[in-house]
Formats: structure tokens, sequence, C-alpha cells
């Protein structure tokens, strides 16, 4: 299975867009994530959701394969166009890299009297 996907569905006319990518996350611990951002093709994603940490990518790829076999029954099928959302699905990587780093070290704020 690939670590990126695009699927699409057209409904009244709209077309719908769903990117999907496997990612390591920071710490060199192993750890994996999958992104997802879905909205209307053309314009910003409405939504931005992460999956994971998932010990290793294959577990991470296995959990991609389910959501995309479900979405293909909802009538989702795979687009072969370049992605447009990756620049928001690296914004949210790095927001969970920043979320996991936290603070190093413990720091007081001792103002002199």
């Amino acid at each position: 299975m690939s670590r990126s996907l695009c699927l699409t569905r057209q409904c009244l006319g709209l077309i719908t867009r769903i990117e999907c990518v496997v990612l390591p996350l920071a710490g060199d611990k192993g750890l994996w994530t999958l992104i997802c951002a879905a909205g209307l093709s053309g314009a910003q994603p409405s939504v931005i959701k992460a999956q994971g940490p998932f010990c290793g990518p294959v577990v991470a790829e296995g959990v991609l394969a389910g959501i995309v076999e479900s979405l293909l029954v909802q009538g989702y099928s795979e687009c072969t166009e370049l992605p447009i959302w990756r620049l928001h699905i690296q914004a949210e990587l790095r927001r969970m890299n920043g979320d996991r780093c936290g603070h190093q070290g413990c720091f007081q704020f001792q103002p002199d009297n």
C-alpha cells in the first residue's frame, strides 16, 4: 500500500476530496501517524484529522488501507491528480511533533525582589 492517497467523490455537482498520508513522527522512536485532510476540491480543507501514533509504518499503512476500503464502498474513487493539501498536512505534522516534544527540563520564573 502506498503511504499517500487521494480519493474523490462527486455528488450534486460538488467534488469532495480526501488526501491521506502516512508520516513518521519526530523523535527517532519508530512512531508513525496517519493524517487525512478532507473538503471540497479546489478549496481549503475543511477538516484535518490525525490517527496514531502507530508503531511503524506498516501498522499505519494498514489503518490507511482500512479507511480507503470503507471510503470506496461509500462511492469514493482513487484520484490521480497531484495532492493539493500537502502544506496543510505538513502543518498538522509540525503541530503534532511540537505537542509530543513538550518542554525539556524544568524552568521557573523567579523575579528579583
